[in-house]
């Protein structure tokens, strides 16, 4: 993976500067730190941080075709760059390197827009033709790569991160957008094109836009569709298991450096790291979180599987102490607030991963996803259940098979979670009723935003009215599944957990359960292969069973966890950052009942240390403080400050048109 960023006039706007494309390439650094490079004529611009994986010696970007009229900046892969080069010569193009940049280029030209639809990967990609002045922005189906945009007096600014946009031009206001804080204090995450500055958009996942004349167009180029496998379950295990091992063996033999993989202790990651030591040669690396707490540590899974594939393993042991250290430098790459400390850990490992020498690991993201792995799908379906006989006392008591893995499970006691699960059942049948619990519980956040944050608009209501044409035809799992893909897979896995904290030390990740014939295959399958009764991810364990040690198939789902609001209740910076002067200048939060908040989290931390008995921090009380501490770190960090950048660039490719400057 990259770094892109571009400036294209529209208009009368005058030409890009050299300058500010140079400041936004020195934002993405740690994106691409192998190599650096620079396209600029009279129109546009495209700057372009390399991490060298596939072509190392000829890949170098901005690229351009043959008859150099047309330049790309790309971050990501093509993962069936190779099928495609040898149909693209069968129609006569011709090639000068053996990147998969280069086969986007030429797929451009011989198939349009629908090229997109063709490509198996993951990127985040901008194509300028010089001659027709014509800009193509497109990114993966899945939001894998993050791709920002805006439009600044006459000239568009792409990013693939915020600071870079920022970084091009002081002028550019810096200011939080209303709308884009209430949808993460909804959905956990902004949901693209939303955003949480004013004036920046994010480009939908599955999407490509074209800008000419003045003025552009955006079409889907990847619709979701749900239904059509018509085999057996047995069928269904024969299939998934191939398609899964296509994917993996893909991701790790598509890269010209070694790959290595992340270990959770979980099924997904174990499948796919069994799978990927298939192809990984003598040595296989694999790494692993821990935690001190034991409540969300899996050492003891991680070692077994490890110990199966005789990976070398490396493990990093992380603490409440780590993580509150991590975390400012977490918000300066998530770019957006977060409501959970979950990725600080994962910045720590991917800084372990590049301590010895991978640029590459597998995860096992996207899995629950695509086969229906959450509490909330089975959540859901318990609650509709329960619905279509609501007086039933038998029925709710299916709801103590949820959330085992929780301390303070909210099933844990009867009557308090028939009241909390029992709300709006009467809605059942409506779009959103499996998230709605979510949804309401994060949205009484928003009682703590001052009058200016808060937009008049229904987050909820907008996406809602915003649901695909054949939405009502899916059943009620898909419904579940697009919707929980929409939320949060772009907006906070892939990004704030995923690309963010990978990049954050120049590593790329690479999702086998994305895949696009992975996806299509996951959402043709029946309810029931997936979620049978309630057993998550029915078809997937069945797939996995003869890599997977029995253990890992029979525990019980951990999702990934790492304390919260106990982690950063003793950090040093909280007090400076949650004052009322500093909570003024931000003006998102009302100082007081931050103060009150804060004053109750330490009660809360005073007694545990008393009685050494569990920190009995409610899930709204986490998520608030959080939720606060990121927003007012990236309002230090993003409106009222910038990242540093780096100016000693060395450029690699050095086009410069308007200065007839040419160095590659």
């Amino acid at each position: 993976m990259c770094g892109i960023a571009g400036i294209v006039s529209l208009g009368s706007a005058p030409a890009p500067s050299r300058d500010a494309l140079l400041r936004m390439a020195g934002a993405l650094t740690h994106r691409g730190p192998d190599e650096l490079g620079l396209y600029r004529d009279a129109v546009a611009g495209l700057a372009h941080a390399r991490l060298s994986i596939i072509d190392l010696a000829s890949g170098q970007q901005p690229m351009a075709d043959a008859l150099r009229t047309t330049w790309i900046a790309f971050n990501g892969e093509i993962f069936n760059y190779l099928e495609l080069r040898a149909e693209l010569s069968a129609l006569g193009h011709r090639f000068r390197t053996r990147s998969d940049t280069e086969v986007i280029v030429q797929a451009w030209h011989a198939w349009g827009e629908r090229a997109f639809e063709r490509f198996n990967g993951q990127w985040a990609v901008a194509i300028w033709d010089s001659v027709a002045r014509r800009l193509v922005l497109a990114r993966d189906p899945s939001g894998i790569c993050p791709l920002h945009l805006c439009l600044h007096g006459g000239q568009l600014h792409f990013a693939s991160e915020v600071k870079a946009i920022f970084a091009a031009n002081p002028a550019i206001p810096r200011a939080f957008d209303p709308a884009g804080i209430e949808q993460t204090f909804t959905f956990w995450s902004v949901v693209p094109p939303q955003s949480v500055f004013q004036g920046i958009e994010e480009l939908r996942p599955g999407h490509v836009r074209i800008y000419q004349n003045g003025s552009y167009k955006e079409a889907p180029f990847s619709t979701p569709g749900y239904g059509g496998f018509q085999g057996s379950l047995q069928d269904a295990v024969d299939s998934v298991r191939s398609a899964v091992e296509d994917a993996t063996k893909l991701r790790m033999l598509r890269a010209d450096v070694p790959v290595g993989s992340y270990l959770s202790g979980g099924l997904d990651s174990s499948y796919v790291a069994a799978l990927g030591r298939k192809y990984a040669g003598e040595r296989f690396q694999t790494f692993s979180l821990r935690f001190e707490d034991a409540e969300y540590d899996e050492t003891a899974y991680q070692r077994l599987v490890a110990q199966q594939l005789h990976a070398e393993h490396h493990e990093v042991v992380v603490s409440r102490a780590d993580i509150a250290e991590a975390f400012p430098h977490v918000i300066t790459h998530t770019e957006r607030p977060l409501l959970r400390t979950a990725p600080a850990p994962l910045f720590l490992l991917s800084k372990l991963v590049r301590r010895h020498g991978i640029k590459v690991v597998l995860t096992g993201e996207g899995a629950d996803e695509m086969f229906a792995g959450y509490d909330l799908f089975r959540e859901g379906k318990v609650r509709r259940f329960w619905a279509r006989q609501a007086a039933s006392a038998r029925r709710p008591r299916l709801l103590e098979r949820l959330y085992p893995y929780l301390a303070r499970s909210p099933v844990a006691q009867q009557a308090m979670a028939r009241r909390f699960f029992g709300r709006n059942l009467a809605a059942h049948a409506l779009p959103g009723f499996a998230h709605d619990m979510r949804w309401h519980t994060t949205s009484s956040l928003k009682r703590i935003l001052t009058p200016a944050m808060r937009s008049g608009r229904e987050p909820i209501a907008e996406l809602l009215a915003d649901l695909p044409a054949q939405f009502a035809s899916w059943t009620p799992l898909a419904q579940d599944q697009y919707l929980e893909k929409r939320t949060l897979l772009a907006g906070y896995l892939l990004s704030s957990q995923g690309d963010r904290m990978l990049m954050a030390h120049s590593i790329e990740g690479r999702f086998p359960f994305l895949d696009s014939n992975v996806a299509a295959l996951a959402d043709s399958l029946p309810d029931s292969y997936k979620l049978r009764v309630l057993d998550e991810k029915h078809v997937l364990k069945r797939a996995a069973a003869d890599l997977v040690p029995a253990e890992i198939l029979a525990r019980k789902k951990q999702p990934y966890r790492a304390p919260d609001a106990a982690a950063l209740i003793d950090a040093t910076y909280i007090d400076d950052l949650l004052c009322a002067p500093a909570l003024r200048d931000a003006g998102v939060f009302e100082p007081q009942p931050v103060m009150q908040l804060l004053r109750k989290c330490r009660e809360r931390i005073g007694l545990w240390r008393d009685s050494r008995s569990s920190v009995q921090f409610s899930n709204a009380d986490n998520m608030a403080l959080v939720g606060i501490v990121s927003t007012q770190f990236l309002h230090q960090q993003l409106i009222a400050g910038q990242p540093a950048l780096r100016t000693n660039l060395s450029l690699r490719t050095d086009v410069d048109l308007t200065q007839l400057r040419e160095a590659a």
